[in-house]
């Protein structure tokens, strides 16, 4: 058995158990009802984590996943809002300031044509 992954969300833990077992690398998941009890445990005893249970896997588990998490790695640049001139950060769909989205609409739903 060989530890291979640990997060403090157990969906992303359980989404990779499922990248690999599609590939027929057999794992399992510990600590992932545990952490709903943080804060009355030390934090690391309970962050959910993904196993192998074959070492052999370890390579492919390993490489499958970092390719995984390259791919899906999404760097956004900042924007300045055409409407008002505000510097925003790239993960933000609408300005902070005035609501303009990138898109072109407002961000708030009633005011769209």
């Amino acid at each position: 058995m060989r530890l291979i992954f640990t997060s403090t969300n157990s969906a992303e833990v359980s989404l990779f158990q499922g990248l690999l077992e599609q590939e027929g690398i057999e794992c399992f998941t510990r600590h992932d009802e545990l952490s709903l009890t943080a804060g009355s445990v030390p934090f690391l005893e309970v962050m959910p984590e993904l196993w192998v249970a074959r070492d052999e896997d370890e390579p492919k588990a390993v490489k499958m996943l970092e390719q995984w998490r390259d791919r899906n790695a999404v760097v956004l640049e900042a924007w300045t809002c055409p409407q008002c001139g505000e510097e925003n950060e790239g993960q933000f769909g609408a300005c902070w300031k005035c609501g303009y989205e990138i898109d072109g609409q407002p961000a708030n739903p009633e005011q769209r044509t």
